[in-house]
C-alpha cells in the first residue's frame, strides 16, 4: 500500500518561518488501520470508503515531504484532493502556497 505525495506547498509558521505541507494519497483509511492495529476499533466500525480515484487524501505537516511509511497524518481522509487542500489551508494562518 504505497504512500504517494500528490501535492506540496509551504506556509509561514508564526508569520516568518517557512514550513512544508503536503497532501498524500493512500489506498486505505489510515485512521481505521491505526485503530485496528491498536485493538481500538468499536464494534461494527468500518473504514471510510475510498474515493473515485481508489484512495483517500490526507494532509501532513509533521511528516511533510517524507516519501515512505510509516507516516503520520494530520487530517481525516478525504475522497477529493481539492477538499484535502482546503482542510490544510484551514489549519494555518496566512494560507498555503501550493507548488
Amino acid at each position: 500500500m504505497p504512500l504517494k505525495i500528490v501535492r506540496t506547498g509551504t506556509w509561514l509558521y508564526d508569520g516568518s518561518v517557512e514550513r512544508a505541507v503536503d497532501i498524500i494519497s493512500l489506498e486505505y483509511d489510515w485512521w481505521y488501520s491505526l485503530a485496528e492495529g491498536d485493538g481500538q476499533l468499536e464494534e461494527g466500525e468500518m473504514p471510510l470508503p475510498l474515493g473515485p480515484d481508489g484512495c483517500l487524501y490526507y494532509v501532513r505537516f509533521q511528516k511533510a515531504l517524507e516519501p515512505s511509511e510509516p507516516t503520520w497524518v494530520d487530517s481525516y481522509g478525504d475522497v477529493e484532493l481539492a477538499n484535502a487542500m482546503k482542510t490544510a489551508e484551514a489549519k494555518v494562518v496566512g494560507g498555503i502556497r501550493w507548488l
